[in-house]
């Protein structure tokens, strides 16, 4: 195949994997779900940035010193079925940047990103990505066996907290909005003021 350097050079009706992402030579944010092409939103506003980093940096302070580690988008997670040992690029058809992931697994870790499921993703919704948050993203992390799972709403003033039961499907834990504190199932000592993550929006 020859290089890639605009994506209309691309099938958006075609399947691709991982491994042609990485042949992929040009600006445009996508993710790839399914082995299909989705077209990311653009750059995020000042108030999704705010509560991005906020948030980034209450639970990076709390995981210094710890095995666990915190990333912010950019970054790729390539997800697959967690029933699943890891896979080749080749056979990696689904790559997404959440807007915070927490990995506990060092073994995931690569120059690439993270290979499997991170144990707790955060992803802060905007008019643009809603529905894929909401819909396909939550499906994805259900199947790919993503233990917490956290949709921030910037206009309500909300979080809504997601965990894994026995069975590997989500039970939704508890809506948290301003004034209220939140807690990490996986970090029950890390409890975050919800009023502080939403205090920067104009």
């Amino acid at each position: 195949m020859s290089e890639v350097t605009e994506l209309s050079q691309l099938d958006l009706n075609q399947t691709y994997s991982y491994a042609d992402y990485l042949t992929w030579a040009f600006d445009d944010a996508l993710e790839l779900i399914k082995g299909k092409i989705m077209l990311m939103s653009p750059a995020p506003n000042v108030n999704h940035q705010r509560i991005e980093r906020d948030l980034f940096l209450k639970i990076g302070n709390y995981l210094e010193g710890k095995q666990c580690e915190a990333f912010a988008a950019p970054f790729d997670v390539r997800l697959y079925d967690r029933r699943k040992s890891i896979l080749a690029s080749e056979d990696i058809h689904t790559v997404v940047q959440p807007d915070i992931c927490v990995i506990c697994k060092p073994e995931l870790l690569d120059q690439q990103g993270c290979n499997g499921a991170p144990d707790w993703i955060i992803e802060i919704l905007s008019k643009g990505n809603s529905k894929r948050e909401m819909k396909i993203k939550y499906a994805l992390y259900q199947e790919s066996g993503v233990t917490e799972y956290w949709l921030v709403y910037p206009e309500q003033h909300a979080i809504h907290q997601f965990v894994l039961d026995d069975k590997g499907q989500y039970q939704f834990k508890q809506m948290v909005t301003d004034e209220d504190m939140i807690t990490p199932h996986l970090f029950p000592e890390l409890a975050i003021n919800v009023t502080d993550i939403f205090a920067r929006q104009t």
